[in-house]
């Protein structure tokens, strides 16, 4: 089979394809035909490298993704050979405490497909069989494997984080990423009464307000935070979804309104920062960090997407032999929503 491979970190030309035996599937595990592979801004991260972070090199990269079941380990039930299925990219061992009360992604032994383990850049993945979720014949394939982490991570900071309640006003900055075009959806899902969102093109703008952006607001702008709370009349935003970082913290908790929220689940523009104590808890601000989210949200999740309340936000389907191209664009902040790579014949 065919395979991406990460052997050591660093740009564009470390993307490898290289020829590897078919895996073979151990017990209660599955092997899946891999038709689509979403692409995250973690894949970059796995293929650069973080300083103080040791990834299992060599590694097949790929967080997302949708097949077909191709073969069974010992004692798999539920499944069968040549179903359809859209993969979890969580993966734990199941047999802890966070786990066994449903916040999987807390587990100690919590891991991602393409960041701890082979991952969906090939023709042929293995793993748990809990994580190959049987996917309605409505939903394509390219669809799915866009879908799982962006959803979950979003409706994690949304909905469990934020618990964000109808009528409050949301901002969810960077709307072209994958996350930031979940978020916006799910904001709106849960009742939010107004969502403002931020981005650095008008053509981005324009597609996060057909999202479900009320208001959109330049980032690049130094005075963007005082643009925010000019657009909620001095009020502010009871809640703000960021996962970019050191550009953004100090002007975020500016937007916020008294018992506002603050939730991050990255750090691209880096990630130390600084904050005045002072202003977090005379206005008795929230700061609250946030990593993926349950498998069992996932189900709910795959639900909305099935009947139509929430959708992924694919920006381009590739062949898995571009996967350089894919990178460049994720990187140049050329994409708004998800790309997704097909690999094999189906490209």
């Amino acid at each position: 089979m065919q395979a991406v491979v990460i052997r050591e970190h660093g740009g564009l030309d470390c993307l490898l394809f290289e020829d590897r035996p078919v895996p073979e599937p151990g017990p209660g595990e599955v092997r899946v035909a891999v038709k689509a592979a979403g692409i995250n801004h973690l894949d970059a991260w796995v293929r650069r490298g973080v300083p103080g972070h040791a990834f299992p090199l060599p590694i097949v990269p790929g967080c997302d993704g949708a097949g077909f079941v191709d073969a069974l380990g010992a004692g798999v039930s539920g499944l069968e050979p040549g179903q359809r299925v859209v993969l979890a990219p969580g993966v734990t061992a199941g047999d802890d405490e966070w786990t066994a009360r449903g916040e999987d992604q807390l587990s100690p032994t919590y891991g991602i497909l393409g960041e701890t383990r082979d991952g969906t850049c090939t023709d042929f993945v293995v793993l748990p069989a809990r994580n190959a979720i049987p996917l309605a014949d409505a939903i394509d394939f390219p669809t799915a494997a866009a879908f799982p982490l962006v959803s979950l991570t979003a409706w994690n900071m949304v909905v469990r984080r934020a618990r964000l309640e109808p009528g409050e006003t949301v901002l969810v900055h960077a709307a072209g990423s994958g996350v930031s075009t979940m978020a916006i959806q799910i904001a709106r899902l849960a009742g939010a009464a107004r969502v403002l969102a931020t981005t650095s093109s008008e053509e981005k703008a324009q597609r996060a307000r057909d999202l479900g952006a009320d208001e959109v607001v330049d980032y690049t702008d130094p005075d963007w935070s005082r643009s925010v709370k000019r657009l909620t009349n001095g009020r502010g935003v009871d809640v703000v979804i960021d996962h970019v970082g050191a550009a953004t913290f100090a002007g975020s908790l500016k937007t916020l309104v008294r018992g506002g929220r603050y939730v991050t689940c990255g750090a691209t523009t880096g990630a130390k920062v600084e904050a005045h104590l002072n202003l977090i808890f005379f206005r008795n601000l929230s700061v609250l960090g946030s990593t993926m989210g349950s498998l069992g949200d996932l189900h709910r999740l795959l639900g909305l997407l099935e009947a139509e309340r929430l959708a992924p936000v694919v920006d381009d389907v590739l062949p898995l032999a571009e996967v350089r191209e894919a990178h460049r664009r994720l990187e140049a902040r050329e994409v708004f929503g998800k790309l997704v790579l097909v690999p094999g014949d189906d490209s």
